[in-house]
């Protein structure tokens, strides 16, 4: 199974912080909220969250046991990290505020997601999401597949899932108007990012390319990272000598 690394995603997510810092700044926060972040990861945003909230709470979830041994770092009085799948939320008219940056692609079951998160939000209450859509990542997808398809590595891949689910604008308006939200609004925005060679390879070790190498060999782990990694540093340079990927972010903002 495959599992991040905290500290390695902290120092490799920068784009993925400036993304929800934005984000953070259209809750509107009062100051009292009980807050819940779906898919925290290492808790850089959970706390900035936190430092709004000073009469309210925060709780950051994640599945993966480093991200949040990671997290747990920062914990406060006024916020806590917990190890939980996004798919076993049972929570009951809990939160004020649920929200989610760069992580819910990585949940492939909306349909649950979003009963589960309509359940542990309270009337009146907001739901923000902000997550990969639709041609999201079109370079590293393109490669990580010329990769999974060379003759040495092709019987790793048998029957693998695709790790991402990156809906287009309209497919998730079909997903959640059964959810009878009061009030809500789905929106794609393009982030394309032009990277340094060293902030292009953090990225792709953490997290893109983890789900690829985790039914690897050992011996052949080193080999197909740098395989992509070569490709991709080919493909994707740019005449500045930058390298550039596509970044759609599918977003959702919703009213119990």
């Amino acid at each position: 199974m495959a599992d991040f690394d905290g500290e390695k995603y902290k120092a490799a997510s920068k784009h993925q912080k400036e993304w929800g810092e934005r984000l953070i700044g259209d809750l509107a926060l009062k100051g009292d909220e009980r807050v819940i972040d779906l898919g925290c990861g290492d808790g850089y945003l959970t706390n900035k969250i936190r430092n709004l909230v000073p009469k309210g709470s925060v709780l950051g979830i994640d599945s993966s046991a480093s991200m949040i041994e990671t997290a747990k770092k920062l914990e406060a009085p006024n916020l806590k990290f917990q190890k939980l799948d996004i798919y076993d939320l049972d929570f009951d008219e809990e939160f004020d505020v649920v929200f989610s940056n760069a992580a819910l692609h990585w949940v492939k079951d909306h349909n649950r997601l979003l009963g589960n998160v309509r359940k542990a939000v309270r009337a009146g209450g907001l739901v923000r999401f902000n997550f990969a859509g639709d041609g999201n990542c079109s370079n590293f997808f393109e490669v990580v597949q010329e990769v999974m398809a060379i003759p040495s590595y092709r019987e790793y891949f048998d029957g693998m899932v695709w790790p991402w689910f990156m809906p287009s604008v309209s497919d998730y308006e079909v997903l959640i108007e059964p959810y009878k939200f009061c009030e809500w609004s789905v929106w794609m925005e393009n982030a394309d990012r032009h990277f340094t060679e060293d902030e292009l390879v953090l990225w792709i070790d953490q997290p893109s390319i983890v789900p690829f190498l985790a039914g690897l060999k050992q011996g052949d782990k080193q080999a197909f990272r740098e395989e992509v990694i070569n490709r991709m540093l080919q493909r994707t340079i740019t005449p500045d000598g930058r390298f550039f990927e596509t970044f759609r972010r599918l977003n959702l903002k919703a009213k119990k």
